[in-house]
């Protein structure tokens, strides 16, 4: 009976100063664990093979391509991530209060980047559909690879900041040994939800509304303009459709993006202190949308079914395999 009581706890030799385990049943653990698993399997699998093909192929290396690429980089760290939930199945922290610190901020940060490109990602298509003319000058390698840059940077020394107390002393906010817990302040947490979800979420809307709008009302001329000149008419519809195509991909982006995240960021505008514990189920939600993002911006481009089967059947080992034409 002693024992029992013994593995009740994180870390028995301390007792009265150990957390206690969350007790779940077999079955629940079992199910958990091996939905975790495929996930994280999943996500990182899906975005290395993103990261691998726009690396590896030059006719992949463009303005666009950058942008998916550090989503993917992004999005698969997303993936790494998640084996720390799994550890946390038991409701117990073992790595220690630094390393809490440290996943709790590479959490916000990874996250935030990912927001951030989903935002550049916008304002490319954005100018590419509604400035076709002035694309080629204004978005550049770059300026494009400069873009990302600064995002990253922003994204990782904003949260820096709002989380210093906990990196200058990890652990202050734990109640006992093998908790994982980080507190960011009503104040704090306002500032996260402006920079990592109000603002973005706005900017996106604004300009996925303006893109479809331009769709739409070229799709109208298009129609008035068939009857008169037959031949420009049938090339004007395939370029239509291809807009309205890509219209339809960054609505359902849209729509999968406020799904996976407003529960995270709703928890967060009622709460007084947003308590951060590494086990919510938020961000669990919150992780899903990195496993879903390579699907809808990667599976829905010819290019990418082409390299993946390059990659798998190992002919980007051979020579002169990066000149390869994959578009």
């Amino acid at each position: 009976m002693e024992t029992f009581e013994e593995d009740e706890f994180c870390f028995p030799q301390l007792l009265n100063s150990s957390c206690r385990k969350t007790m779940l049943s077999p079955s629940v653990f079992l199910l958990s664990y091996v939905s975790l698993s495929f996930i994280s399997l999943l996500t990182v699998t899906l975005n290395l093979l993103v990261i691998i093909a726009v690396s590896h192929f030059k006719k992949l290396h463009s303005p666009t391509n950058t942008l998916l690429l550090s989503l993917a980089v992004s999005d698969c760290m997303v993936g790494f991530l998640i084996s720390f939930q799994i550890m946390l199945l038991d409701g117990c922290w073992y790595l220690g209060d630094s390393m809490c610190a440290l996943y709790v901020v590479l959490d916000y940060a990874v996250t935030s980047a990912s927001i951030g490109t989903m935002v550049l990602i916008s304002v490319d298509r954005y100018v590419a559909i509604c400035y076709p003319l002035y694309y080629p000058s204004k978005v550049t390698d770059t300026r494009t690879k400069i873009c990302v840059f600064l995002c990253w940077m922003f994204a990782f020394l904003c949260h820096c900041l709002l989380l210093k107390d906990s990196l200058q002393k990890p652990g202050r906010y734990n109640s006992c040994f093998g908790e994982c817990v980080v507190v960011l302040d009503y104040g704090g947490g306002i500032v996260d939800l402006l920079l990592s979800f109000i603002g973005p979420v706005t900017a996106i809307l604004v300009l996925y509304l303006r893109v479809f709008v331009v769709v739409v009302s070229q799709a109208q001329a298009m129609k008035s303009h068939v009857a008169t000149v037959s031949l420009q008419g049938s090339v004007t519809v395939t370029a239509k459709k291809s807009e309205m195509k890509a219209a339809l991909i960054l609505g359902i982006v849209v729509v999968v993006f406020l799904i996976c995240t407003c529960p995270y960021f709703c928890v967060i505008l009622m709460a007084e202190d947003a308590e951060v514990s590494a086990s919510s189920v938020t961000f669990l939600l919150f992780y899903f949308n990195s496993t879903l993002n390579p699907l809808i911006y990667a599976l829905f481009y010819p290019w990418f079914r082409k390299s993946v089967k390059l990659i798998l059947t190992l002919q980007i080992l051979k020579s002169n395999s990066t000149d390869t034409f994959v578009l």
